[in-house]
């Protein structure tokens, strides 16, 4: 790595750094916080980084970008870790592993300090002394759940807060057999509880007592000759066998454990995790990890893993792991028991059923990892490639970065409107767009129109671009002064000569071209031939995308405009509603329906409206009733 020039204040601050455990936030030249560590010895971990060694890409990356950095003390290791894990949370750093989608699988929560429970669903789980079961993968599993669940047992599915003062009347689900009804006083917290164990049993797994129960019942009511009792318990062990078919057998204890394997192609990495419980795989989910697929597996899954169960994700008892950093199985392990309140155990086991396992879950990392990369190169394919190729049918001297499209629309020549969309590296940058009031064309003139457009899109452009780089300031991120590579032009030779005129006469030299609806021809200034390009290439299917955006986007501002001044216009016939209270009244009652249906007193709660002008709004809306 080159050697950089930390300058005397950074020599010192390492020189001055203590040799104790804590935490140091490394900050870019903005100030912003780009990474967050912890190390036992302060001094030596961060002086690491700083000499002429060789690095991974990322972190040798992330060094590049250092300008400053601090440190907060700790009294441990352990508090060290818990402190890092809340700094990442708090500050998302660039180059930390940040799980970005945030996403938290449902669980099923019981709560054990009521005296009649019931099983709701949770996002996350609180320390709250309720009992919690899963993650289970989306909605559609939860309720294959609680199906099986409330098909067995006769649960309560109310919210009242039990016992009641006086018992009431029991719901339809007491009659047909679904609730013991205990807000009607039909059972005993006791009697509730005897079921509720075996609920628990069955959530935690052991369906065989709970399919044990079943068929000793079943075999009663058939001995009874209660051939239909018989047949609905039948019924219920159907469900339970149908729920245990549907989850994988993978070991002979009925342990809960959490799988974690990873698999890495140099760039990005991605982490399997798979959930095993009553020793049955429940599901498991993978995540994608830009930028450490360089990194040492180790250390990406013991990131991994302190910054997940920190999320409010349930920790089982037993976590297998790939790998781990030499001498951070402990450290996790008492990390862990901080965090559930009860001893976890760590493996990274090397043989056996249990390495087999650990197997399984990287050979389906690396599965899922492929699949990403074909669809990032199908869309890199569709988006920075399909500008690429562009670039060239074009002969452009560089890929466009920024390509800006543009449409007009009004009707009759009322309510001129214009749209700027962006697509950077072949995506849409939707923060990027723009819209425009026409204010100095009358009538349907487009061609006069984008002129106005494109005028002002490069007059704010230039004059930003100026003020921002006199500020020292990089051009991306103002409001216009991002200047296109490429603008496409919706229309034929004619409308890009104007187009083109319009940028010279401002100074801005910007590559441009024309597509002709017709026969989809791209026509280029100093070319008079046009340009035909395949049907099912990449680049002319990016050309259609950026020009049907532009119209849609235009149509859909025209259209609000336009219903925007009809509502208006139906509203300024009424006496005594003026500009005011025309807002006042659409931005109470959201719409001119509600308007019209609107009671006298309702009306009288808008602000600004008096008796008066609610009597005249109400005569207006009756004689509109009979128009229709």
């Amino acid at each position: 790595m080159a050697k950089i020039d930390w300058g005397e204040k950074l020599e010192l601050k390492i020189r001055m750094l203590p040799e104790s455990p804590g935490c140091y936030l490394m900050k870019d030249k903005d100030g912003t916080i780009i990474y967050v560590g912890k190390a036992v010895n302060l001094k030596n971990r961060v002086r690491s980084y700083f000499r002429d060694t060789e690095h991974t890409p990322k972190v040798a990356a992330m060094i590049s970008h250092i300008d400053d950095f601090d440190i907060l003390l700790c009294d441990s290791n352990l508090e060290a870790l818990c402190l890092e894990c809340n700094l990442i949370k708090l500050h998302k750093p660039y180059y930390n592993i940040l799980l970005k989608d945030d996403k938290h699988y449902p669980y099923l929560r019981v709560n054990l300090k009521e005296p009649f429970p019931r099983l709701t669903l949770a996002r996350r789980m609180e320390k709250d002394g309720a009992k919690y079961f899963g993650p289970y993968i989306g909605a559609t599993a939860v309720r294959q759940v609680i199906d099986a669940v409330r098909g067995v047992f006769p649960l309560r599915t109310c919210r009242k807060e039990l016992p009641l003062k006086t018992p009431c009347r029991p719901c339809v689900n007491y009659e047909i057999g679904k609730c013991l009804a205990p807000c009607a006083g039909k059972c005993t917290e006791e009697q509730y509880w005897d079921m509720m164990d075996g609920v628990l049993a069955f959530l935690g797994g052991d369906y065989k007592q709970v399919l044990d129960v079943l068929n000793r019942e079943m075999m009663d009511y058939a001995a009874k000759m209660q051939y239909e009792r018989a047949a609905v318990i039948r019924d219920k062990i159907r469900d339970v066998q149908g729920l245990m078919e549907r989850q994988i057998a993978i070991q002979t204890d009925r342990s809960e454990q959490d799988i974690l394997a990873i698999a890495q192609d140099g760039l990005d990495a991605m982490i399997q995790l798979v959930y095993v419980r009553g020793g049955r795989m429940v599901g498991g989910d993978h995540f994608s990890l830009p930028r450490e697929g360089s990194e040492p597996a180790g250390d990406v899954l013991a990131e991994f893993l302190t910054q997940y169960y920190q999320e409010g994700n349930l920790i089982p008892r037993n976590i297998l792991v790939q790998e781990l950093p030499d001498g951070a199985q402990a450290q996790l392990e008492q990390w862990l028991r901080q965090q559930k309140g009860a001893a976890v155990t760590l493996v990274t086991p090397r043989r056996g059923e249990k390495h087999d396992l650990v197997l399984l879950a990287a050979k389906n990392a690396h599965d899922a990892l492929e699949k990403r990369n074909a669809r990032a190169s199908v869309r890199e394919e569709r988006t920075v490639g399909a500008a690429a190729a562009l670039g060239k049918a074009l002969g452009l001297p560089k890929t466009p970065r920024r390509i800006e499209g543009y449409d007009i629309s009004n009707t009759q020549g009322v309510l001129s409107v214009a749209s700027m969309v962006v697509f950077i590296d072949g995506e849409p940058a939707k923060k990027e767009y723009r819209r425009f009031r026409i204010k100095t064309v009358e009538g349907a003139n487009d061609f006069a129109s984008l002129n106005e457009v494109l005028g002002r899109r490069f007059a704010h452009g230039l004059q930003e671009k100026a003020e921002r780089e006199e500020q020292g300031l990089s051009p991306i991120g103002g409001k216009f002064s991002d200047l296109p590579d490429l603008v496409l032009i919706d229309g034929g030779p004619q409308q890009l000569r104007f187009a083109r005129q319009a940028l010279l006469d401002m100074g801005a030299d910007v590559a441009m071209f024309g597509l002709a609806k017709k026969q989809e021809e791209i026509f280029l200034p100093d070319r008079e031939d046009p340009i035909c390009l395949d049907h099912h290439t990449p680049e002319l299917h990016l050309i259609q995308r950026v020009r049907d955006e532009a119209h849609r986007f235009c149509i859909t501002h025209h259209r609000g405009l336009r219903g925007k001044a009809s509502i208006h216009s139906q509203l300024e016939d009424i006496p005594g509603i003026g500009p005011k209270r025309r807002k006042a009244l659409l931005t109470k009652l959201g719409s001119m329906k509600a308007i019209r249906e609107a009671t006298e007193e309702e009306l009288l709660k808008v602000p600004g409206m008096n008796q008066a002008a609610a009597k005249a709004v109400r005569k207006w809306a009756e004689g509109a009733q009979k128009k229709d």
